[in-house]
């Protein structure tokens, strides 16, 4: 029998994000940012593992991002998400992160978005 091509892409996936988790880990000292991004959208945690708690999150779907843009799906929605991350983070005293791009490479709007984060004074 042949394994659909749609299933071998999200066993690949799996396998990607598993790997990841083994050498990424976010402590309450330095917890993991996390970036997903969909065709129309972009999400951002910020996770302690140790804890399990999200200390801060932000979206492109969120209605005061969405006024502020254009599109929600172009770099400049990643730069804006970036710098309201940062903002959210330092009202929870975070500075220094684990950055941790999920399976997506790092170019585009994932790019973007770090480096607006780091403008904004986040370290990792």
């Amino acid at each position: 029998m042949i394994t659909p091509k749609y299933i071998i892409k999200k066993k690949k996936r799996l396998r990607l994000r598993k790997s990841i988790r083994k050498k990424i880990n976010g402590v309450p000292e330095k917890p993991r940012m996390i970036v997903g991004r969909s065709n129309k959208y972009m999400y951002v945690q910020v996770i302690d593992d140790e804890n399990h708690k999200v200390l801060a999150s932000a979206s492109t779907l969120e209605k005061e991002l969405k006024t502020q843009l254009k599109s929600t799906k172009d770099k400049d929605a990643a730069k804006l998400m970036g710098k309201v991350i940062a903002e959210r983070l330092k009202e929870v005293k975070v500075e220094t992160v684990a950055f941790d791009r999920n399976i997506f490479p790092f170019v585009g709007r994932v790019k973007a978005f770090a480096d607006s984060a780091r403008e904004n004074g986040i370290i990792f």
